[in-house]
């Protein structure tokens, strides 16, 4: 390695000398010469987030324009869904399960590896907070269900009924048939993934969800699970997903994605990875839709999903822009 170095710093130099004695008998340097590209600078702070929620990442892009941090940006972003009932996927509005009764997932992750979720928890409106101080107040990683809400109302919380008038006649309806079929991008089994890099470089994330439409009671998706709806490495990036939970949980995706990272590839690079992956264990059933996001330490960004249709919002310096993300199946 360091008679490597040593020659390749020598041939640098001599390189050097060169250029300037050739320079030197020009007089001055060839307008039209172009210098050598330069490495793109870190682009930081940024947030990306999955679908196109644009209140939520323009929430986060205050926080983060104005100095804070990435981890109270994802809370911050995240929690605009949470509170927004028009949005039948996340917090309250979410759709009920077959029972009627509104569950809510939620995990977040700091730049520490530090990281706290609740699972299955009624009745409190921002799942995405008591993920927070499951992870700082408590030595715990997850509290699920009674536990969760117990615990949520101790530190605070309000209690809150969830299931809203527009959610609840849509069950009704349901209930007349009873069946269970997710439908592609219609987003009745989707979630909010949220990752950020703060103006220090450091990362974080959250992810929050009412998971799948008319789901069997109990039933809990990747979306609140480590690794598997979420990832933050601080060395190296971050990634969260979005789709059918079952299958993202099965490959551990977010944090392969990460992993694909260290191994050199690119954020795109990456989660078209982590989709190919799903898709090689569902070879005769791609009747749904998995999407991934991921950035990296530099702040570049991607974006893959298996159906058309998945977008991804993406707020820097240069813009707030909802990204149509490219598919494995293209039509």
């Amino acid at each position: 390695m360091q008679r490597r170095t040593f020659l390749k710093n020598s041939a640098t130099g001599t390189a050097g000398l060169v250029s300037s004695s050739v320079l030197a008998s020009c007089g001055e340097m060839d307008k039209s010469v172009k210098a050598l590209p330069q490495e793109m600078e870190n682009v930081r702070p940024i947030v990306i987030c999955t679908w196109d929620f644009h209140n939520a990442s323009a929430k986060a892009w205050e926080v983060l324009k104005d100095g804070g941090s990435s981890l109270d940006a994802v809370e911050m972003g995240v929690k605009v869904e949470e509170a927004d009932i028009e949005n039948q996927t996340v917090g309250v509005g979410g759709r009920p399960d077959r029972d009627g009764k509104v569950t809510l997932d939620a995990c977040i992750m700091d730049k520490n590896g530090n990281c706290g979720a609740v699972l299955c928890m009624q009745n409190i409106a921002h799942p995405i907070s008591v993920a927070r101080m499951v992870m700082e107040e408590t030595p715990h990683v997850m509290l699920a269900g009674k536990g969760a809400e117990q615990f949520a109302m101790e530190q605070g919380f309000n209690k809150t009924d969830l299931l809203t008038e527009k959610s609840k006649k849509e069950w009704m309806e349901w209930k007349k048939t009873s069946k269970y079929q997710p439908i592609i991008n219609i987003e009745n089994h989707d979630t909010i993934g949220m990752l950020a890099i703060d103006k220090n470089g450091d990362l974080a994330g959250a992810c929050t969800t009412s998971g799948m439409a008319y789901k069997l009671a109990g039933r809990v998706g990747d979306s609140p699970i480590i690794g598997a709806g979420l990832f933050v490495d601080n060395a190296v990036g971050a990634a969260t997903a979005t789709g059918v939970g079952e299958e993202v949980v099965r490959t551990v995706g977010s944090f392969l994605i990460v992993e694909l990272m260290r191994q050199g590839k690119s954020p795109q690079e990456a989660c078209e990875e982590g989709v190919k992956r799903i898709i090689e264990k569902n070879r005769n059933k791609l009747d749904f839709q998995i999407g991934f996001i991921a950035i990296n330490k530099k702040g570049e960004t991607g974006g893959y999903c298996i159906q058309p249709g998945f977008t991804y919002r993406t707020f820097s310096k240069a813009g707030h822009v909802n990204n149509p993300s490219d598919s494995y199946i293209t039509s």
